[in-house]
């Protein structure tokens, strides 16, 4: 496949998900305690928040290079 094809491609998907959910959301688990056999954790979910004007830019760029990508040959 072609570069800009592909980029223009992950450029759209992140600015969806920039614009749907604000952000990529993903689960951390953590050691809270630890003595011998016995370990408790917990999952702390958390957020890389993506602003929504960038996720706008992000869509039109990835529609760009969609466009470039599908016209080199």
């Amino acid at each position: 496949m072609k570069t800009a094809y592909v980029a223009g491609i992950i450029l759209i998907i992140l600015g969806v998900v920039g614009l749907a959910y604000g952000g990529i959301h993903y689960t951390k688990r953590q050691r809270v305690f630890d003595a011998g056999p016995i370990h408790a954790t917990r999952d702390k979910r958390e957020t890389f928040p993506i602003p929504p004007v960038l996720g706008g830019i992000a869509l039109a760029g990835g529609i760009v290079l969609v466009i470039v990508g599908a016209k080199q040959k």
